[in-house]
């Protein structure tokens, strides 16, 4: 379902209902109803002239200015493992990531909506816990959604969003020029030196947090869009997958003068790690004092400089004079 939570079957799904209809309810049951409606009571009302929870479709009011829409999936095995994150956790990273790419925009979130796939025993109140506490503070309400029975674990979350005000246009990743500026959000590789210090049986080692419970950049990114970058994505599947993604969509080439390496990993991991979620940006010149300024001013850190784009071929990357293959990941379909 595209909106909001409406069940269609109590109590059977598709596989189940090839012996006749199922039978009459006289309301909640144990199962998806009732987890529903303990859902919506958590959502809280719908402000004035629009519709959460309870039909087939939510009516929300669009954001000032372009639409911005965004939908991302996180899938158990593939990038969480309740091995290592808490119910929550699962519930905050889904949200971030669909955050973050709004961030990578210059937008502002606007309303959510959660598809929630998975076996019996999932923790629906502990999920939403985390999904919840990051819709509160990103000031994106969830709206509506779907639950289903699934044999593995799947959170799919749509968003809208808009312009924050003095943000003329949506920063594409498209509009990097030569002699932009190249900077990121914060230093990188700490999910990735998570994920290794979990596998090694160290819950408590350097960047489980960023793994867990990354951060969307979303008041970086509107800062960064209202001082005039001229491109912008967010690292998700690697510093040098997503560098070579915008140098080659903006037609220019970069040369990095630095490599700024989270505390506890290593070079390759803040390469090729992934799931960062800082932002990548392309500045001109003139514009990085200006950021830096309203940066200090909301106490938020400026962004790292890490070299410059230039006239060379698109999509060509040189760390230190050396030519870099791009390193990320990527889904094999």
């Amino acid at each position: 379902m595209a909106g909001a939570y409406s069940p269609r079957v109590v109590g059977r799904h598709e596989d189940e209902q090839r012996d006749g209809p199922a039978a009459a309810s006289s309301g909640p049951s144990s199962g998806e109803l009732a987890a529903i409606e303990r859902l919506t009571r958590r959502l809280g009302p719908a402000p004035a002239a629009e519709l959460w929870v309870g039909d087939d479709a939510a009516v929300v009011a669009p954001p000032h200015g372009p639409l911005l829409l965004a939908a991302d999936s996180v899938v158990d095995g593939v990038h969480f493992s309740l091995r290592w994150s808490t119910w929550a956790d699962v519930g905050w990273k889904a949200m971030a990531v669909n955050l973050s790419d709004i961030a990578a925009m210059g937008g502002l979130p606007h309303r959510s909506l959660v598809a929630v796939a998975g076996p019996e025993g999932t923790d629906l109140e502990s999920l939403y816990d985390g999904i919840l506490e990051a819709a509160d503070r990103y000031a994106c309400p969830v709206v509506g959604g779907d639950l289903t029975a699934a044999p593995t674990l799947v959170i799919t979350v749509a968003l809208t969003g808009g312009l924050a005000p003095g943000v003329p246009a949506p920063v594409r990743r498209s509009g990097a020029r030569p002699g932009d500026l190249l900077a990121v959000t914060g230093p990188l590789g700490a999910a990735a030196a998570g994920l290794a210090a979990l596998r090694r049986g160290e819950p408590d080692g350097a960047g489980v947090q960023a793994h867990r419970r990354p951060r969307p950049r979303v008041t970086e990114g509107t800062e960064a869009a209202r001082a005039g970058a001229t491109a912008m994505m967010d690292i998700s599947d690697g510093t040098g997958l997503d560098l070579w993604r915008l140098t080659s969509a903006s037609g220019v080439a970069a040369e990095l003068d630095r490599l700024p390496v989270a505390e506890g990993a290593d070079a390759e991991q803040a390469w090729s790690g992934g799931e960062d979620y800082e932002l990548l940006m392309a500045l001109p010149p003139d514009t990085l004092e200006p950021l830096r300024s309203a940066l200090a001013e909301l106490g938020l850190s400026s962004p790292l400089v890490i070299g410059r784009c230039t006239s060379g071929p698109p999509g060509r990357l040189i760390l230190d004079g050396r030519e870099m293959v791009p390193g990320g990941w990527e889904h094999r379909l």
